[in-house]
């Protein structure tokens, strides 16, 4: 049977193809039912961190759910909870040291920006409510996220339904590292402009994300961005869905920059290695201080926060990338990573390999020198990811970073248990997929 819309009643993520059945998978290996083994080099979607069936999640999820199916958080507590939060605080640097649980990266970023505005609200200067946010950037599909994100092609479509925030260049300092942009001058504008009576926080990506594939800002950029934010009693709020537990080396992205201690981080992703539904908010002291001697509530009711299965597979991912040191892992094989797709340069439309970590981006341009994107007709990320994965490779394309039409990106993010040699494969079925596109 082939598996595509409209046989059978599966609401597809796309509607116009037929999708290979996965039916087992095991460290970076995905298998279809005609027996085809598939390099997973992006993890999924940048979820996978551990390697599919490592780290003994299935089992503390099966246990859990037969102890303690459900409960609700208003009502009780229960201890797996308590532990993720309690082992969340000792990775995590600073005072970051009060998770919420919550079910997905959108969801996440969604109670962030709410618990940013209550806090404001409990602080006595309910004027503060907007967010600023950077473009080209994603930060979720909730209709809060979505109206944060810097995706051009999904405000065609839900224009609407979403709220215009005050929004700033995302910095790309391959192409551009002195406009204001690159500086962080752009946010001061930003809030000037607006009026820092009505900003209450600034919603970033450390590193970038799949937006703009791994671009990353100076240090200097990041501490004018925290200068700018505390001279202006705006907070802090790093999205880390993607880039956090370990993706890039660092427990956070944010730890590559000396001083950069947000006041509320996102959390997903890693955070359940792929085997459960699991996100979070957390957040420094005086944030959690400022609601607990006020309404003595944060005000987002979700029905499975703190979800104890859930959090079961967090604590088993968790203690499993302590246990191995797979954080450090994750940074010692950024050299291996880059020098495997470094290959592909010589390849003239491939403009930029760069990444931290297991985290990397190839960026595709028509022009090396002038950096000239190609058109979007030309549909090169795509086509460079579906004649990759013919060839046996999962990577996962990203377009319209430049100017939010034009711009291709694939994005590479494999498992930290990855072998060097499966490694090199990634370059190597990288390089004929490339080939193979005129």
């Amino acid at each position: 049977m082939e598996h595509r819309y409209p046989r059978g009643h599966l609401f597809y993520r796309r509607l116009d193809r037929a999708f290979p059945l996965a039916v087992a998978a095991e460290g970076a290996w995905i298998v279809d039912e005609d027996g085809k083994r598939y390099l997973d080099a992006s993890g999924g979607a940048a979820v996978v961190n551990l390697g599919h069936g490592v780290g003994g999640a299935a089992e503390a999820m099966a246990e859990e759910a037969r102890r303690l199916g459900y409960v609700n958080g208003t009502q009780f507590t229960h201890r797996t909870a308590e532990n993720l939060a309690e082992e969340l605080a000792e990775v995590l640097p600073g005072d970051l040291g009060y998770s919420y649980f919550l079910s997905s990266g959108s969801e996440a970023v969604e109670a962030a920006v709410k618990l940013a505005r209550q806090y404001w609200v409990e602080r006595g200067r309910p004027g503060k409510w907007k967010v600023v946010a950077r473009a080209p950037s994603y930060h979720g599909n909730t209709l809060t996220a979505l109206s944060l994100s810097g995706r051009p092609h999904y405000r065609r479509s839900y224009g609407p339904l979403l709220t215009d925030f005050p929004r700033i260049p995302a910095p790309d300092p391959w192409r551009r590292a002195d406009d204001a942009a690159a500086t962080g001058e752009a946010l001061e504008e930003a809030i000037l402009a607006a009026g820092p009576e009505t900003i209450s926080a600034f919603l970033f990506e450390p590193i970038g994300g799949t937006s703009t594939g791994a671009m990353m800002p100076s240090a200097e950029y990041h501490r004018r961005v925290v200068e700018i934010c505390r001279r202006h009693d705006v907070l802090l709020v790093a999205d880390e869905v993607l880039t956090g537990m370990g993706r890039t080396g660092r427990w956070l992205a944010a730890e590559h920059y000396p001083g950069l201690l947000p006041d509320i981080v996102t959390l997903g992703k890693g955070l359940n290695g792929g085997s459960a539904p699991l996100s979070a908010v957390v957040a420094r002291p005086h944030v959690v201080e400022t609601l607990a001697r006020g309404s003595g509530a944060f005000q987002h009711a979700q029905t499975y926060c703190h979800s104890p299965a859930a959090c079961a597979a967090g604590l088993a991912t968790l203690r499993f990338l302590r246990e191995h040191r797979l954080v450090e892992r994750s940074a010692a094989m950024e050299p291996r990573l880059l020098g495997s797709l470094a290959r592909l340069r010589s390849d003239p439309r491939v403009g930029d390999v760069r990444g931290r970590g297991l985290f990397a981006a190839v960026e595709l341009v028509e022009d090396r020198n002038t950096q000239e994107p190609f058109a979007r007709s030309a549909l090169l990320a795509e086509r460079w990811a579906e004649r990759a994965f013919a060839h046996g490779l999962v990577v996962w394309p990203n377009v319209g970073h430049v100017d939010g039409e034009r711009g291709d990106l694939v994005i590479v993010a494999p498992p930290f248990t990855i072998t060097e040699d499966e490694i090199d494969q990634i370059g190597l079925r990288l390089a004929a997929a490339l080939e193979e596109i005129v």
